[in-house]
């Protein structure tokens, strides 16, 4: 997830705003020190414009197609 949003220029701030959770919410995920729901999985797939499964992959961010 942290990729992603750092490859979008977001800021853990942003995607707080856009996903409609706490800031202090996305940096313990991103630390590992929160577990979050499959709700919440969703909200964050949705604020940054991937699917679910794509926050789980420890592959390379997407790209943009031209």
């Amino acid at each position: 997830m942290q990729r992603i949003r750092r490859s979008r220029g977001w800021s853990q701030e942003e995607l707080a705003f856009e996903s409609g959770l706490h800031r202090t919410y996305i940096s313990g995920i991103e630390r590992g020190a929160r577990n979050p729901t499959v709700t919440v999985l969703r909200a964050l797939a949705d604020a940054l414009g991937v699917g679910p499964g794509r926050l789980l992959d420890d592959g390379p961010p997407e790209t943009a197609s031209p």
